[in-house]
């Protein structure tokens, strides 16, 4: 899936899953290893890690479709002036939030921390602090995107 605009973007694939082989526990059974390609103003960088499962890999692109269709609102700062997302997982290394909305656009802003962060941020144990990427699409164009995912995620069923 690609979220694209201007000069910044963002690939996210699923790679396969964390464990190859089930050992029944619904967790380690689904765990989702995800790439990431990520090109910004101050610089590209690449990720893989396990990052969802399976089921929030499903979560994320009915997320897409709802922000596309208008039924996401737009993300508000909390009390320590963070935007707070609208889309979170068990882990903390993807997020999402609606940036804003105009008539023929639609801002997201991609959360991404801990290993999904660019290289050159400090690496300080337990800072949480993502690093914040806004793409303005279309809503065809996140459309098109939830439509990607969804094909790339048919390789991984939950198990």
């Amino acid at each position: 899936m690609l979220l694209t605009s201007d000069d910044r973007s963002i690939e996210l694939r699923p790679v396969g899953y964390q464990f190859a082989a089930t050992n029944g526990d619904s967790y380690d059974d689904n765990w989702l290893v995800i790439g990431g390609r990520v090109t910004t103003p101050e610089g590209r960088w690449t990720f893989s890690d396990p990052a969802l499962l399976t089921d929030e890999g499903r979560r994320l692109s009915r997320w897409l479709r709802a922000a596309a269709g208008g039924r996401i609102a737009v993300a508000q700062r909390d009390g320590e002036g963070e935007w707070t997302p609208s889309l979170t997982f068990i882990e903390p290394i993807l997020a999402f939030s609606l940036a804003g909305r105009t008539d023929g656009s639609v801002t997201v802003r991609v959360h991404l921390s801990l290993e999904a962060s660019p290289p050159w941020r400090p690496d300080i144990e337990g800072d949480l602090t993502p690093y914040e990427l806004e793409i303005e699409l279309t809503g065809a164009g996140l459309l098109s995107a939830a439509d990607e995912w969804d094909r790339q995620l048919q390789a991984f069923p939950a198990r």
